[in-house]
Protein backbone atom coordinates (compact mmCIF):
# COMPACT_ATOMS: atom_id res chain seq x y z
CA UNK A 1 0.00 0.00 0.00
CA UNK A 2 1.34 3.06 -0.85
CA UNK A 3 1.65 6.11 1.41
CA UNK A 4 2.01 9.58 1.39
CA UNK A 5 5.16 10.63 1.43
CA UNK A 6 6.92 7.67 -0.53
CA UNK A 7 7.63 7.55 -3.78
CA UNK A 8 4.76 7.30 -6.29
CA UNK A 9 5.85 3.41 -7.82
CA UNK A 10 7.59 3.96 -11.38
CA UNK A 11 5.77 2.56 -14.78
CA UNK A 12 5.58 2.35 -18.73
CA UNK A 13 1.97 1.49 -19.75
CA UNK A 14 0.28 1.61 -22.88
CA UNK A 15 -2.06 4.51 -23.91
CA UNK A 16 -5.44 5.67 -25.55
CA UNK A 17 -4.44 6.21 -29.42
CA UNK A 18 -1.16 5.04 -29.58
CA UNK A 19 2.29 5.46 -27.45
CA UNK A 20 3.25 4.54 -23.82
CA UNK A 21 3.42 7.06 -21.12
CA UNK A 22 6.75 6.73 -18.58
CA UNK A 23 5.62 8.35 -14.89
CA UNK A 24 8.87 9.65 -14.83
CA UNK A 25 8.90 11.54 -18.03
CA UNK A 26 5.96 13.49 -16.24
CA UNK A 27 8.48 14.08 -13.25
CA UNK A 28 8.71 18.04 -13.09
CA UNK A 29 4.86 18.30 -12.75
CA UNK A 30 2.44 17.65 -10.39
CA UNK A 31 0.57 14.28 -11.88
CA UNK A 32 -3.09 13.53 -10.80
CA UNK A 33 -3.64 9.41 -11.18
CA UNK A 34 -6.88 8.09 -10.85
CA UNK A 35 -7.53 4.52 -11.20
CA UNK A 36 -11.00 3.23 -11.93
CA UNK A 37 -12.85 -0.32 -12.72
CA UNK A 38 -14.07 -0.09 -15.68
CA UNK A 39 -14.37 1.79 -19.15
CA UNK A 40 -18.36 3.04 -20.24
CA UNK A 41 -19.95 2.15 -16.33
CA UNK A 42 -21.65 4.70 -14.54
CA UNK A 43 -19.62 5.40 -12.08
CA UNK A 44 -16.41 5.41 -13.96
CA UNK A 45 -18.25 7.47 -16.63
CA UNK A 46 -19.51 10.16 -14.23
CA UNK A 47 -15.90 10.56 -12.74
CA UNK A 48 -14.34 10.76 -16.05
CA UNK A 49 -16.46 13.56 -17.44
CA UNK A 50 -15.83 15.47 -14.01
CA UNK A 51 -12.21 15.38 -14.36
CA UNK A 52 -12.75 16.55 -18.05
CA UNK A 53 -14.98 19.06 -17.07
CA UNK A 54 -12.19 20.75 -14.62
CA UNK A 55 -9.37 19.70 -17.17
CA UNK A 56 -8.80 23.11 -18.07
CA UNK A 57 -8.39 24.13 -14.39
CA UNK A 58 -5.78 21.39 -13.71
CA UNK A 59 -4.13 22.39 -16.86
CA UNK A 60 -3.81 25.93 -15.64
CA UNK A 61 -1.97 24.42 -12.45
CA UNK A 62 0.55 22.72 -14.11
CA UNK A 63 -0.96 19.74 -13.64
CA UNK A 64 -1.68 16.17 -16.16
CA UNK A 65 -4.67 14.13 -15.24
CA UNK A 66 -4.13 10.66 -16.07
CA UNK A 67 -6.25 7.38 -15.77
CA UNK A 68 -5.82 3.46 -15.32
CA UNK A 69 -7.57 0.69 -15.62
CA UNK A 70 -7.01 -2.74 -16.59
CA UNK A 71 -9.18 -2.25 -20.09
CA UNK A 72 -7.05 -2.81 -22.95
CA UNK A 73 -6.01 0.49 -25.56
CA UNK A 74 -9.17 -0.50 -27.79
CA UNK A 75 -11.95 0.28 -25.44
CA UNK A 76 -10.32 3.21 -24.10
CA UNK A 77 -10.10 4.67 -27.21
CA UNK A 78 -13.72 4.37 -27.66
CA UNK A 79 -14.47 5.53 -24.11
CA UNK A 80 -11.99 8.82 -24.93
CA UNK A 81 -13.85 9.26 -28.22
CA UNK A 82 -17.73 9.15 -26.86
CA UNK A 83 -17.06 11.13 -23.90
CA UNK A 84 -14.37 13.52 -25.84
CA UNK A 85 -11.91 13.44 -22.75
CA UNK A 86 -8.59 15.27 -23.24
CA UNK A 87 -6.18 13.31 -20.72
CA UNK A 88 -4.56 10.47 -21.45
CA UNK A 89 -6.23 6.85 -20.38
CA UNK A 90 -3.25 3.95 -19.57
CA UNK A 91 -3.91 0.22 -20.15
CA UNK A 92 -3.04 -1.82 -17.32
CA UNK A 93 -4.16 -5.33 -18.83
CA UNK A 94 -1.53 -7.10 -16.67
CA UNK A 95 -2.62 -5.41 -13.54
CA UNK A 96 1.02 -4.82 -12.10
CA UNK A 97 0.41 -1.03 -11.75
CA UNK A 98 -2.90 -1.56 -10.05
CA UNK A 99 -1.52 -4.14 -7.80
CA UNK A 100 1.82 -1.84 -7.11
CA UNK A 101 -0.41 0.98 -5.94
CA UNK A 102 -2.52 -1.53 -3.98
CA UNK A 103 -5.70 -0.55 -5.74
CA UNK A 104 -6.43 -4.54 -7.12
CA UNK A 105 -8.42 -5.85 -4.10
CA UNK A 106 -10.83 -8.14 -3.04
CA UNK A 107 -14.44 -7.02 -3.99
CA UNK A 108 -17.74 -8.16 -2.76
CA UNK A 109 -21.02 -7.94 -5.01
CA UNK A 110 -24.47 -9.51 -3.83
CA UNK A 111 -22.19 -12.10 -1.84
CA UNK A 112 -20.18 -12.92 -4.62
CA UNK A 113 -16.44 -11.81 -3.78
CA UNK A 114 -13.91 -11.05 -6.95
CA UNK A 115 -11.08 -9.29 -7.67
CA UNK A 116 -11.28 -5.56 -9.31
CA UNK A 117 -9.82 -1.70 -9.19
CA UNK A 118 -10.37 -0.17 -5.45
CA UNK A 119 -11.43 3.73 -7.35
CA UNK A 120 -8.48 5.75 -6.11
CA UNK A 121 -6.93 8.63 -6.76
CA UNK A 122 -3.48 9.73 -6.10
CA UNK A 123 -1.72 13.11 -6.28
CA UNK A 124 1.84 12.88 -7.42
CA UNK A 125 4.06 15.86 -6.78
CA UNK A 126 6.87 17.13 -8.87
CA UNK A 127 9.39 15.53 -7.09
CA UNK A 128 7.74 12.24 -7.76
CA UNK A 129 6.21 11.25 -4.17
CA UNK A 130 2.47 11.18 -3.37
CA UNK A 131 1.49 14.08 -1.58
CA UNK A 132 -2.16 12.72 -1.46
CA UNK A 133 -3.98 9.71 -1.78
CA UNK A 134 -7.86 8.81 -1.89
CA UNK A 135 -8.69 5.81 -1.55
CA UNK A 136 -12.61 4.01 -1.83
CA UNK A 137 -13.55 7.00 -3.50
CA UNK A 138 -17.03 8.00 -3.99
CA UNK A 139 -17.39 10.14 -7.30
CA UNK A 140 -19.86 12.99 -6.49
CA UNK A 141 -17.41 15.83 -4.95
CA UNK A 142 -14.16 14.16 -5.56
CA UNK A 143 -12.50 16.13 -8.35
CA UNK A 144 -13.02 19.28 -6.40
CA UNK A 145 -11.32 17.61 -3.38
CA UNK A 146 -8.71 16.97 -5.31
CA UNK A 147 -8.58 20.57 -7.12
CA UNK A 148 -8.77 22.10 -3.22
CA UNK A 149 -5.89 19.70 -2.06
CA UNK A 150 -3.91 20.90 -5.41
CA UNK A 151 -4.52 24.70 -4.24
CA UNK A 152 -4.12 24.32 -0.17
Amino acid sequence: MIEVGEAAPEFTLPRDGEGDITLSALQGNPVVLYFYPKDDTTGCTKEACDFREAYSAFQKLGVEVIGVSPDPVKKHDKFKAKYDLPFPLLSDEAKTVVSEYGVWVEKSMYGRKYMGVERSTFLIGADGKVQAAWRKVKVPGHVDAVMKALQD
